[in-house]
């Protein structure tokens, strides 16, 4: 926040605090935390029961990618050089 909005903004920190007590911030400390926990994934109770772990599950999913990349290769249709037809 710039300063502008700083001043702006009621100062809600209690006066038994002192921002001197609170040490320096460092930036992006818990980064790699939080960019670990945003991948969650709620499975649906049918689902949960079939898998005993997250490996699992992680398991059976890239055993699905790889069949459908398997199968996109397969299924691909053939390209071939259009031709020109003449006008007689």
């Amino acid at each position: 926040m710039s300063e502008v909005s700083m001043s702006k903004i009621k100062d809600e920190m209690r006066t038994e605090y002192k921002r001197k007590d609170l040490g320096k911030g460092v930036r992006g400390k818990y980064f790699e935390r939080y960019a670990k926990g945003t991948n969650l994934v709620l499975l649906n109770d049918k689902v949960a029961k079939a898998f005993p772990s997250a490996e699992a599950v992680n398991e059976a999913l890239l055993g699905l990618l790889a069949l459908t990349e398997q199968t996109a290769r397969i299924t691909s249709r053939a390209t071939r050089a259009s031709r020109k037809r003449s006008v007689a």
